[in-house]
């Protein structure tokens, strides 16, 4: 029921920043709103949640700043080399132009994005997960900033509402945390390895893009969705979905792929259609091309994901 809660709780989150309430939120509860959104991130792209709150907090006003309540943009991003929609504000300029989103869910993945797919914010993933003091100094550095007093604005706002405490959900403290962490703490000492070492390892899946632009990571042997849902911290019910499964299913094969967000209706222009080159299913080229079972099965009239498509055979993608 726990994830079915936080599933709900961002649906109404999202459409609270998207409908332009009046509400002033506080420091607290734009915390209590976005911490679990900010985990998921942390899980995923390896950003402190200490350090994606107190920006948010600091760059959206809590949620109240015009930029927040137009363009649902809770980390003062602008354009660059953005390809959505945008609006136009005052900054350090008059007009710049920032990047405005469909929910305030999609600017907090975005602001993963722009922190992972640049290279001058390279160096902060060097730093530990726990470490937010040396992160706030980096963000400084790399330039996401033009405040002098940026890093100790992030630092006194973690500090002050103890944010710290969201990112030992990955790297706990004194071995605290979940039991999948300390039994893989109990299993370094036998091997006679250091603690922090297999802290490290926790996260057993890197991440991927998918071409169709969705997050994936690939099965090893001995997987299952359960695993994977804690790593990730998903329900059981998300990865299901997105992945087209039933409930029923658990153990994975290796070098199966899993998604960890919601497959594309279709593919690119360019990828519009499919050649099998052996014999597969509905399913497994669902799975392949990143696109919904069931419109996969609405665009080539078929009926169920079990159905063989022979070697040679096509499929619409588009």
């Amino acid at each position: 029921m726990r994830f079915v809660t936080v599933a709900f709780s961002l649906i109404v989150v999202s459409s609270a920043f998207a409908g332009g309430s009046e509400k002033k939120y506080t420091q607290t509860e734009y915390v209590q709103m976005w911490s679990s959104v900010a985990v998921s991130q942390m899980q995923i792209y390896k950003i402190p949640a200490s350090i994606t709150l107190a920006q948010g907090i600091l760059e959206s006003g809590n949620g109240n700043s015009e930029l927040a309540k137009k363009a649902n943009n809770h980390f003062g991003i602008k354009c660059h080399d953005w390809k959505g929609d945008t609006v136009l504000m005052d900054d350090d300029k008059l007009g710049e132009c920032f990047r405005k989103y469909s929910s305030a869910d999609e600017s907090y993945k975005d602001h993963s994005l722009f922190l992972t797919g640049r290279s001058r914010y390279s160096k902060l993933f060097g730093f530990p997960i726990n470490d937010y003091k040396s992160w706030a100094q980096g963000l400084k550095d790399a330039g996401y900033a033009t405040n002098p007093k940026y890093p100790q604005q992030l630092i006194e706002l973690i500090e002050r509402l103890h944010l710290d405490k969201y990112d030992e959900q990955v790297a706990p403290v004194n071995n605290q945390g979940t039991e999948l962490l300390a039994q893989e703490l109990e299993d370094a000492k036998t091997a006679n390895e250091k603690p922090e070492e297999s802290a490290k390892a926790y996260q057993k899946h890197a991440v991927k893009e998918h071409k169709n632009k969705i997050n994936y990571v690939v099965a090893r042997k001995g997987d299952t969705f359960y695993k994977i849902a804690q790593e990730f911290s998903l329900g059981m019910w998300q990865l299901y979905r997105y992945n087209d499964y039933g409930p029923k299913k658990d153990l994975l094969e290796e070098g199966d792929i899993v998604y960890l967000e919601p497959k594309r209706h279709h593919a690119k222009e360019k990828n519009a259609v499919y050649t099998a080159t052996k014999n597969t299913t509905m399913l497994a080229i669902s799975q392949a091309e990143g696109i919904k079972l069931e419109s996969l099965l609405d665009m080539n009239n078929s009926e169920s994901g079990d159905e063989v498509v022979q070697k040679g055979q096509k499929v619409l993608l588009r």
